[in-house]
Order: C-alpha cells, then structure tokens, then sequence
C-alpha cells in the first residue's frame, strides 16, 4: 500500500511539473516574452542591457507546434516599437520603431523622415550622432540620409531604429514581412548597466573567471544598476 501511494503521490507531482511546463511554454511563446537589447539600435528610447516584456498576444501570437496564428486585436501602427525577426535570416530577434504600413509611401530628405509626404515627428529620445548629412550615392542611389520614396509593398512594415545614425533598419535591407512580427514591446523590467565598472570576461581557460564574475557585479550591483528605468513603459 504504501508503495502504491508513493507512486501516486509522484505521478501527481510530475502531472503538476508537466502542466507547469506547458503553461510557461504557452505564456512564453504566446503572451509575454523577455527580451534583452543587445545593440545601441534603439537609444536612447532603449539601452544596451535593458531587459523587455513584449506583449505577443495583442498582435496575434503563433502558437507552438501547430504554428496557428492566433486572431490580433490590431497589427502594428506607426510609433509601436516592434519585436521581429530578421528577414534576412529567420533567426535574429530585432527591435525597431515601426515607421509605415502596406501601401505607405516613406521618403528621408537630409535626416528628416516623410511618410506620404506628411513630416514623421521624431520620437521623444531618438537623436542623431553624426551632423554630417550624406548625400545620395552615384547615379541617385539611396543613403540613410537620403532615402526613397519607397512603397512599403503589401504584406510588409517599414521599421527604423530611434537612434537614427546608428540603425541596422529598413533602409539597409528592406521591410519586414507580417509573418515576422514577434509583439510589442511594453515595459522594462530590468536595466544593468555593464559600462560602469565593467565585469570581466568569462572563459574556459580561467575556472575562477565565474567567481570573479560573481563578486564583481555583487560588490558594484546598486551601482550598475539602472534603478529608474525599472518599471518603465515602453514608448
């Protein structure tokens, strides 16, 4: 008898893990996610090291397995900051503002953005690093200052980085299809600055890189820590 309940009281235990699992799995995957901000893409909206919520589900969120999309309650709007994959590997996970829609028509005359022919305000912490405006290659050709008019083709978001000079974006290698919209960005939950006081580098070679690591970032953690970003919405 009482191996008998010591195998039912396992099974339940693992039942509990396994429903566990699979919840996080579809609340992971189809409602919230968090991201890290690896690049200066987005600065100073977003920072290197600042760590994101997205929501997954307002835009219609894959689901698992199957890969059914579920029904968006809208699609992305000029202004949203959109979490995407890469189109031109299907793998790497970006972040932009989304500037356009299908059918939109976006020129950049000397830094300044257009989208038919209306002035895009620049969002409130975007910025511009280099004064230098460059012109148009040979033969007309677009730079990032100079750029279009462009129509966004169907089925596509035109997406650009806040920091505009220092940006990987739409202008370089074309719109991002629907299919590749991951959610929107909502809020930061937490942001490390690794710039103050650097941490060392973790390797193979030194096993006493990770306590070092450790002690490190424990003795300077009130410090490198972005207290007032915490809990900040996304905008």
């Amino acid at each position: 008898m009482a191996s008998k309940n010591l195998s039912l009281s396992l099974w339940d235990n693992v039942k509990q893990v396994g429903v566990a699992v699979v919840l996080a799995l579809l609340i992971k995957t189809s409602i919230v996610e968090a991201y890290k901000i690896p690049s200066q893409s987005m600065e100073d909206t977003l920072l290197v090291g600042d760590f994101l919520l997205a929501n997954k589900f307002v835009y219609g969120a894959q689901l698992p397995i199957v890969g059914w999309r579920m029904p968006a309650f809208h699609d992305p709007e000029p202004g949203d900051v959109v979490i995407f994959i890469f189109p031109r590997d299907g793998v790497t996970k970006y972040i932009k503002r989304c500037i356009a829609l299908a059918g939109d028509t976006v020129t950049i005359k000397n830094k300044e953005l257009f989208v038919n022919g209306a002035r895009f305000d620049d969002p409130d912490k975007s910025k511009f690093l280099k004064p230098r405006i460059e012109p148009r290659g040979a033969g007309g050709t677009d730079s990032p200052d100079n750029f279009g008019p462009f129509v966004v083709p169907p089925g596509h978001y035109f997406m650009m980085g806040d920091n505009r000079d220092n940006s990987y974006d739409s202008r370089w290698w074309g719109p991002v299809p629907q299919a590749n919209i991951l959610g929107e960005a909502m809020m930061i939950h937490w942001s490390w600055n690794d710039d103050i006081h650097p941490s060392g580098e973790v390797t193979v070679s030194d096993p006493l890189s990770v306590p070092r690591l450790f002690v490190h970032n424990a003795i300077y953690f009130f410090e490198k820590v972005r207290w007032k970003r915490l809990f900040n919405l996304v905008s």
